[in-house]
């Protein structure tokens, strides 16, 4: 495989593509958004098979790939604009060039709805905004701390796989990880979403 063979490659993403999106989506919260991040993951490591030292995992290397991807597409992101729901015209309903009333509608994405039977749009939009508010601050923090924190909790890798992915200590991954929890704590207080 390590000699770019095509069909051995497209084995592996078979096998890792469900856990390759998925860490996308825990970072980027937004479905095509993810599967886009995912297909960018996938030809970043074909293109990077040379330097897979088979140490560890490939899925754990392909994780790694995956959220480092995930994180750029958030860092890369545009602020948005919060609607008030009190102004007709925050909502889309304002009039356009030839005084009609015209409407724009409102998507809620797969990661807004746990469960469908049980659609209250109150705590739906109070987790989304959590969740954004804390891929944005994740996005804020420093490196290695960034990519321990994207690792364990949004690829789900044990610190083990994380130590050998990184090429660190397990205790230094450790630390890592805790000094990125408290400063990720500490940006989203400074933000109020704490």
């Amino acid at each position: 495989m390590l000699s770019g063979d095509g069909g051995a490659f497209g084995t592996l993403v078979d096998r890792e593509q469900t856990m390759v999106v998925r860490a996308c989506y825990r970072v980027l919260g937004d479905l095509p958004e993810a599967e886009d991040a995912a297909q960018e993951a996938f030809l970043t490591a074909y293109r990077s098979l040379a330097s897979w030292r088979g140490d560890g995992p490939f899925g754990a290397w392909l994780a790694r790939i995956a959220v480092r991807v995930a994180l750029r597409a958030v860092s890369r992101r545009r602020p948005t604009a919060w609607l008030d729901a009190t102004d007709p015209g925050s909502l889309g309903l304002g009039e356009d060039h030839d005084g009609a009333r015209r409407r724009h509608r409102a998507t809620i994405t797969a990661a807004s709805i746990e469960r469908a039977d049980d659609f209250d749009p109150a705590p739906l939009a109070m987790r989304a905004e959590r969740a954004s508010q804390v891929r944005a601050a994740l996005a804020t923090l420093d490196e290695p701390y960034r990519e321990v924190v994207a690792l364990r909790f949004f690829a789900e890798l044990s610190l083990d796989q994380i130590a050998i992915e990184t090429g660190r200590p397990v205790g230094t991954v450790k630390t890592h990880l805790r000094r990125g929890l408290l400063r990720l704590r500490h940006a989203l207080q400074l933000e109020g979403a704490a």
